[in-house]
C-alpha cells in the first residue's frame, strides 16, 4: 500500500501541465487552519501536491489540556481520517456514539412521550459516529502536517491582499499557487477578496457550549432535547463526561454565560434533567452566535471555498464539521484527477466540477437544519403536536428509521472516495 502511494505521487509530480502555467511557490495555498485546513492539506499532500497552510493562530496557542470543546464525527468522517492515516492514532481517545435519542422537552418537565431512537445496531457498519475532543483531533492533525515535507505551515500569519493565484501576508511575504482554498470560516476573507457574496440570516440564538462531568454513565447515548428557545444536545465523551451544546435566545444566553458556575448549573439542571445524576462543569465555557450563511458561489477564478467559508449552518444536527469533510473529500478528488489528466487544477471548468458536486448536498442540509430549527424552536401547541406525531411515526417505521440512521452516519449520497475510506 505504501509503495502504491509513492508511485502515485511520483506520477503526479511528473504530470504534464498546460504551457501557460509557470513554476510557482506552491501548488495550492490553504488560507485558514482550524480542523478543515490541516485535513485538506493532508488529503492534498497524499496526492503529491505541494501545499502551504496559512493559519492566523500561533502554533503555541492550541490547547493541550481538555478545555471543553469537542466535535461529532460521523462514521464517514472517521473513514476520511482513516484514509489519511490519522484515525488509528486517536480512535481509542474518542467516544463511540451508539444511540441517538431525540425528543421535545420543556425545562423542568422532562421529555415528551413521543421520540426518535436511533440505534447503531440497525446498520452493519458500526457506531454512527464518534465524539472527539478538540485537543485530541487538532493535535493529531497539526502534528501530521508539521511532519509532512510537502506541507509548509505558516502559523500566526494573515492574508493582506489576494489575487487569482497569489496572496501577500502581513509580513510582506508573497506566495503564488495554482489554487487558493478558503478554510477561514463564516466571515471568510478569502471569499470576500475573491468577490464572492454571501446570503443568510441570524437566528437570534446563541449556543452555550461546555462539558460536564456526571454521576452516572452515558452508555454512548447522544441526546437531543428540542426546547422552546432552541435545542439542547448532550453528547457522550470518554468517561462519565458529556459535551453540551445548549441554544438560547441571544439576550438570555449572554446573561446565562455571565453567571458564576453554580448559578450557570442551576439554570442548566432543569433543562438537563436528572437521568445522569449529579453534574458539574468540566473545562471552560464558550458561546457562539448562531446564523445561516451561505456563499453564493463555492468557487471563483483560482479560488475554492471549503467548510464554514462555504456554508455556515445551524448546529442542530451536529453536521458542520462533517459537511466540511465532505467538501474536503470532493475537492481533493477533483483536483487529483484533474492533475493526473494533465489539467490546470485552478481552471474554471475543473473548479466547476467541485461546485456542482457539493452544491446540492450543501443546500439540502442548510435548508433542512433551518426548517428543523424553526419548526422545533417554539412552544406553539399545534406545531408541538405535529412534530411529536411526526417523530412517533418515524420511530414506528423501521425502514425509514434505518435510512435516517445511515444519513446521520454520513453514509448516504454521492460520497467522495476518501469518505468511503479509500485513498485517492
Amino acid at each position: 500500500m505504501v509503495a502504491g502511494h509513492a508511485n502515485r505521487r511520483l506520477r503526479i509530480g511528473q504530470s504534464r501541465l498546460p504551457a501557460h502555467i509557470s513554476p510557482m511557490d506552491q501548488d495550492i495555498i490553504i488560507v485558514g487552519g482550524g480542523l478543515n485546513g490541516p485535513t485538506l492539506a493532508l488529503a492534498l499532500a497524499a496526492s503529491g501536491f505541494r501545499v502551504a497552510v496559512i493559519d492566523a493562530m500561533p502554533r503555541a496557542s492550541f490547547a493541550k489540556t481538555f478545555d471543553g470543546r469537542s466535535y461529532a464525527l460521523a462514521l464517514a468522517s472517521t473513514k476520511l481520517l482513516s484514509a489519511l492515516g490519522i484515525w488509528d492514532g486517536i480512535k481509542n481517545a474518542c467516544q463511540p456514539m451508539l444511540e441517538i435519542k431525540a425528543t421535545d422537552g420543556r425545562a423542568g418537565e422532562g421529555p415528551a412521550p413521543y421520540f426518535l431512537h436511533f440505534d447503531h445496531a440497525e446498520i452493519e457498519e458500526g457506531p454512527m459516529g464518534y465524539m472527539a475532543e478538540d485537543r485530541v483531533l487538532r493535535a493529531a492533525l497539526l502534528d501530521a502536517i508539521d511532519a509532512d515535507d510537502r506541507i509548509t505551515c505558516m502559523y500566526g500569519r494573515t492574508v493582506v491582499t489576494q489575487t487569482a493565484g497569489s496572496v501577500t501576508l502581513d509580513n510582506d511575504t508573497t506566495l503564488t499557487a495554482r489554487l487558493i482554498v478558503g478554510c477561514d470560516g463564516r466571515a471568510s476573507g478569502t471569499a470576500e477578496r475573491a468577490g464572492i457574496k454571501r446570503v443568510g440570516w441570524n437566528y437570534d440564538q446563541t449556543a452555550l457550549v461546555c462539558a460536564i462531568e456526571h454521576e452516572k454513565p452515558h452508555n454512548g447515548i447522544a441526546h437531543q432535547f428540542f426546547m422552546p428557545a432552541g435545542p439542547l444536545a448532550i453528547l457522550p465523551l470518554p468517561g462519565n463526561r458529556s459535551s453540551i451544546v445548549w441554544s438560547e435566545r441571544t439576550d438570555a444566553a449572554a446573561q446565562i454565560n455571565a453567571l458564576p458556575e453554580d448559578e450557570y448549573l442551576d439554570i442548566l439542571r432543569p433543562r438537563f434533567g436528572s437521568f445522569l445524576g449529579e453534574i458539574k462543569l468540566a473545562g471552560a465555557r464558550f458561546t457562539y452566535p448562531l446564523n445561516l450563511t451561505l456563499a453564493q458561489n463555492l468557487t471563483a477564478p483560482r479560488v475554492a471555498l471549503v467548510g464554514d467559508a462555504a456554508h455556515g449552518i445551524h448546529p442542530i444536527a451536529g453536521q458542520g464539521l462533517n459537511l466540511g469533510y465532505r467538501d474536503i473529500g470532493a475537492l481533493a478528488e477533483v483536483v487529483t484527477l484533474a492533475q493526473r489528466r494533465g489539467e490546470d487544477i485552478g481552471a474554471v471548468d475543473v473548479l466547476d466540477r467541485y461546485a456542482r458536486w457539493r452544491r446540492f448536498d450543501t443546500m439540502t442540509l442548510a435548508v433542512g437544519t433551518d426548517v428543523i430549527n424553526k419548526l422545533f424552536s417554539n412552544d406553539n401547541p399545534i406545531l408541538r403536536a405535529a412534530r411529536d406525531f411526526g417523530m412517533g411515526a418515524v420511530q414506528s417505521m423501521p425502514g425509514l428509521r434505518r435510512g435516517f440512521i445511515r444519513q446521520a452516519a454520513g453514509l448516504t449520497g454521492d460520497l467522495p472516495q476518501l469518505l468511503r475510506g479509500r485513498p485517492l
